[in-house]
């Protein structure tokens, strides 16, 4: 049976509201017209995904999200794994001046667009990005 799954990773972590995330992923998920598959979300601190960073991706800078797609492999559904540093998220809202939850919705919601095919890696790439992420933010409230 395909889900969605939360998991701490050497951090101590208590995600409020995880049904209602789900639905909204999946309302997400849907809304483009895909099927959603396993998807697991891996809420860990910068020195374990300055790890997988290294070890995976061969990247040596901090990061808040690192996204692994198995979505070839999984029959056309959406599948994959989502790490994100949990002290990254805190300190970009911090600086961002905007509350926790809303920097870590637009993180959470930022893997599920990579994971749907959406890339950021150049500036148009980046714009898209934003816009997707500001309509999957406003159709939270709608669910």
């Amino acid at each position: 049976m395909a889900g969605i799954t939360f998991f701490n990773e050497e951090i101590e972590f208590n995600l409020k509201g995880k049904q209602a995330l789900k639905d909204w992923i999946s309302l997400v998920i849907g809304s483009e017209g895909k099927k959603k598959g396993d998807i697991s979300f891996i809420f860990c601190d910068d020195a374990y995904l300055s790890e997988i960073n290294v070890q995976y991706l061969k990247h040596h800078t901090l990061t808040d999200i690192i996204t692994f797609d198995y979505t070839a492999d999984n029959k056309g559904k959406i599948s994959g794994d989502i790490f994100i540093s949990i002290e990254r998220v805190k300190e970009n809202a911090e600086s961002l001046k905007i509350p926790f939850v809303n920097e870590l919705h637009r993180v959470i919601i930022h893997g599920v667009l990579h994971l749907l095919g959406y890339k950021d890696k150049n500036k148009v790439d980046k714009a898209l990005m934003r816009q997707k992420e500001d309509i999957c933010l406003s159709l939270q409230n709608k669910k």
